[in-house]
């Protein structure tokens, strides 16, 4: 039996899986910031100036702090960046702003035994700190390996002792991207790779009696962000550690799809009380990172424990909490489509009861003209008297020719005879007001032979409304109706556990604000389908089809479900970064934007090493100043490219492997 197998069948990595408990962790002092412990959940980013323009540093971070940025991290590639780190913090505090500062250290321990002389905490990467990734193949023997430990050891403890003298504080930040050769031959390219890469410096930090640690386990696909975080905390409680953990999604990109990606990996994590500092990588001026970093937080600020349902105790709603594996449902046809096991995760989008046929179908072939494959699927209706009834009949003789990629739900909420003559032109529908007509409803759909979407307020209603379905003789998806988002996550979980193999929809709450509509509605979808759980997807309608459907894919898409377009990898920017990354994000974007499945990796600079770009197609990175190297995948095929000719070459490696398509 696996490692991964035995702690997904032995070891808890949070309290209960239906219902909210934080993970209790010790303190870590950053100055006069607590992270862990009862402490509010810290809200962090990082500044993007080059560091050796002192003035520039400190006026981003001002305006970090007055966002509400409450540790300001900022690179330090050089002893020289190191000690301008100095300057800053002492900039800083003549302006009468006392935040922490954190340095971050690649490749150089002389930078940061340097940068502990000035800061309150300094950040790590295991697999870069005293390891140079060739992506060598080696099977290393048991010797061989405690060798390297003793390598490691080596070069890490001067900087341990320092911390510890100072009383400063260290974050372990391991990147899925940049695991060294050692770890990569040994674990492989995964989560349980990148736990035992922080762990190997945990053991040199508790060997020289050095707590003061923060962890971290990043990567670009919140899949296997969030594997890897529930792994070491899994990890943490078999070794009888309790370090706090800094979350965050690494090179999430910017605008909506980055806020999206964050959303999925953070706020999963959580709702499950995993999480002490959250930072959220976007490709935008760090100020703005702040804003999303409260929003995702704030739910669970000062959120009391929950006490667990002793009945809910055994129950498991997925084999193993480490590593992605989608729940087995079985099939449902609705219209066209199939719904469940392999098939794609469906799309249900509302459309308002003012819209006539013709701009149904009018809308219907624009989506359908963008060739993307985010089309319009399954509509629903609601069906609240006989007049819109009589109108939805007609509508469905009108598109009648489009049965082979259209199908129609109905939400009814009365049982009056001329209203139900509607039922038998859907291909789902479903109840929407009290339970105890639920039955009465069952017996009168039972001549349809219709599936039926169950909407209950708890898991236990769904179910209980499932037999009533299935005495009729009706196929069922289950689905709930809520408003609290870690509340509904618990119930799904429980639904799923309960639920045998009967497929499931997922419906977002109801948001007016659309940026937490956004948020609300990721941290929902992608918990959930990043557990594999989920059938098909509804988000709850503003009353704009468009705007819902586009939303829709772009969720489904950061949750890694369903691919509809281009997907795009892009760091955050920093002091290193070589090239305006937002602009030359935006450009590219324009330019390969349209390439539905190939994703594109678009860095600043190799620091965080090209298995970053692991399951990326092609690699835009900052290779010296005004020169770029192209990858495909992990390699480097193309070195020190003009930076005025770059745009055009990777368009060129694109074609030459061809995956590309005119716009």
């Amino acid at each position: 039996m696996s490692q991964i197998e035995t702690l997904s069948n032995t070891l808890k990595y949070c309290e209960g899986l239906f219902h909210y408990h934080r993970r209790k962790t010790r303190v870590v002092m950053v100055g006069n910031v607590g992270v862990g412990g009862d402490n509010p959940i810290r809200l962090q980013s990082m500044t993007t100036t080059d560091t050796l323009n002192v003035e520039a540093t400190i006026l981003q971070s001002i305006r970090m702090a007055e966002a509400g940025c409450e540790i300001i991290r900022i690179t330090a590639p050089t002893p020289a960046d190191s000690k301008a780190l100095g300057k800053i913090k002492e900039g800083l505090l003549k302006r009468g702003i006392n935040v922490p500062l954190v340095a971050d250290i690649h490749f150089s321990p002389a930078a940061a035994m340097e940068a502990a002389e000035y800061v309150e905490k300094v950040r790590i990467n295991p697999g870069n700190f005293v390891d140079t990734k060739r992506f060598a193949v080696k099977e290393y023997t048991d010797a061989e390996y405690l060798k390297e430990i003793e390598r490691i050891e080596e070069r890490f403890t001067p900087l341990v002792e320092k911390l510890k003298r100072l009383k400063r504080a260290l974050r372990i930040g391991t990147n899925h991207g940049s695991l060294s050769d050692r770890i990569m031959n040994r674990y492989g390219d995964s989560p349980l790779g990148m736990v035992e890469s922080a762990l190997e410096f945990v053991r040199i930090c508790e060997k020289n009696g050095f707590h003061d640690i923060v962890l971290s386990m990043k990567a670009s696909n919140p899949k296997i962000m969030i594997a890897a975080y529930r792994l070491l905390a899994a990890r943490m409680n078999e070794l009888g550690m309790d370090y706090p953990f800094h979350l965050g999604v690494t090179e999430a990109g910017g605008g909506e799809d980055g806020r999206i990606k964050s959303a999925i990996g953070i706020g999963s994590l959580l709702a499950d009380g995993i999480g002490d500092t959250i930072r959220v990588s976007l490709t935008e001026d760090p100020e703005f990172e702040i804003p999303v970093c409260k929003a995702l937080a704030q739910p669970y600020q000062k959120k009391p424990a929950q006490k667990a349902s002793p009945e809910n105790a055994e129950l498991k709603y997925t084999p193993d909490f480490y590593s992605y594996a989608r729940r087995l449902s079985s099939l449902l046809r609705v219209g066209p489509f199939m719904i469940g096991k392999e098939n794609p995760i469906r799309v249900i989008t509302s459309i308002p009861a003012s819209w006539t046929a013709q701009q149904i179908l009018s809308w219907f072939e624009t989506q359908l003209k963008n060739g993307n494959g985010a089309d319009p699927e399954i509509l629903a209706f609601d069906i609240r008297n006989s007049a819109e009834a009589e109108a939805f009949i007609e509508l469905r003789k009108s598109l009648a020719s489009e049965t082979s990629r259209l199908a129609f739900l109905g939400r009814f909420e009365t049982q009056e005879a001329e209203t139900l003559s509607a039922l038998k032109h859907f291909d789902l529908i479903s109840w929407t007001k009290d339970p105890k007509d639920f039955p009465a409803f069952c017996q009168k759909a039972a001549s349809t032979g219709l599936p039926l979407l169950i909407e209950g307020k708890s898991a236990d209603e769904t179910l209980q409304m499932a037999k009533e379905a299935q005495k009729e003789g009706l196929p069922v998806l289950l689905s709930l109706v809520g408003q609290e988002t870690a509340a509904l996550i618990y119930e799904y979980r429980k639904l799923a556990a309960k639920a045998s193999s009967l497929p499931i929809h997922i419906h977002a709450p109801h948001f007016e604000q659309p940026e937490t509509r956004l948020l609300e509605s990721s941290v929902l979808t992608g918990s959930l389908l990043s557990d594999g759980i989920g059938d098909s997807f509804e988000l709850n309608s503003l009353g704009n089809p468009k705007e819902d459907l586009r939303l829709s894919y772009d969720i489904l898409q950061g949750a890694q479900s369903r691919i509809t377009k281009t997907e795009f990898v892009s760091c955050p920017s920093c002091g290193r970064t070589l090239f305006d990354l937002q602009t030359t994000t935006e450009r590219i974007k324009k330019k390969t934007g349209h390439l539905k499945g190939v994703k594109i990796a678009i860095m600043g600079c190799i620091v965080n090493g090209p298995g970053e770009m692991a399951d990326a197609d092609f690699g835009y990175v900052g290779g010296a100043p005004d020169k770029i190297n192209l990858y495909v995948g992990k390699e480097c095929v193309k070195k020190g490219v003009p930076a005025v000719e770059a745009d055009q070459a990777l368009i060129d490696l694109i074609k030459t492997h061809g995956k590309w398509v005119e716009p």
